[in-house]
């Protein structure tokens, strides 16, 4: 599927932006700029069932697979930079041998979804559909307005049936073996996707690993300082 794209700068090194569940390009508001700013020509993706990528059939067709072949079918291959959050950490790393970035950046990534009693829920997301502008500021107290105005239109956009697309990957491991590309890990603190166990074999596998002290999940969001300065020397 080709994804609907969005593009700030026009610099000769190309970045590449992926968003995670529920959201879309808007999530990189100001990350977008900031690298454009630095000269990169930066490219943001809508994965499919989310923000104006077309929608899939059905659930069976929202695999970390179905979303990394439409990043290789919609982005350009040998780009400076790619950075992935979340789910679309979890996109970039299936997606990263085929696109060949010179560095990776995978801020909190998906890459274990838990599985049990007390596992990976697709209600938990699709509830999300019903949250007032309250709700979410108090789950990201240090969110921006501008960007509890973008979730709240990002979640009544998304297809919910891409969180139950993920329910069968629930307890598999899909740590990347190794960095295919020089690769920086970007930590909340504490991370709810990373347990420290994790981040030690990450490091084991040649990761580099950076944690943005107080940040939440949405690392660019809660914190966009500490997430551009985690990223020096990368970008």
């Amino acid at each position: 599927m080709r994804l609907h794209t969005t593009t700030w700068g026009s610099g000769d090194r190309i970045a590449l932006l992926v968003h995670g569940i529920m959201a879309d390009h808007r999530t990189w508001r100001r990350v977008g700029p900031a690298l454009a700013r630095r000269g990169y020509r930066v490219i943001a993706v809508d994965l499919r069932g989310h923000g104006a990528s077309d929608r899939a059939d059905g659930p069976e067709a929202y695999t970390p697979q179905d979303y990394a072949d439409d990043l290789v079918e919609t982005l350009p291959a040998g780009a400076e930079l790619a950075v992935g959050h979340s789910l679309g950490g979890l996109t970039l790393a299936a997606a990263v041998e085929r696109l060949a970035p010179r560095r990776a950046v995978y801020s909190d990534p998906a890459w274990q979804l838990p599985a049990g009693e007390n596992g990976y829920r697709p209600e938990f997301f699709t509830q999300a559909k019903l949250l007032t502008r309250d709700h979410i500021r108090s789950f990201n107290p240090h969110w921006a307005e501008e960007d509890l105005d973008i979730e709240i239109e990002t979640v009544r956009l998304w297809d919910e049936r891409t969180a139950h697309g993920l329910v069968e990957f629930a307890g598999r491991d899909m740590w990347p073996v190794e960095p295919l590309v020089p690769s920086l890990v970007t930590l909340a603190d504490p991370s709810v996707m990373v347990s420290p166990e994790d981040a030690r074999m990450l490091e084991k596998r040649g990761f580099t690993l950076r944690t943005v002290a107080g940040a939440g999940h949405t690392i660019h969001r809660d914190d966009f300082d500490g997430f551009m300065t985690a990223l020096e020397g990368w970008i």
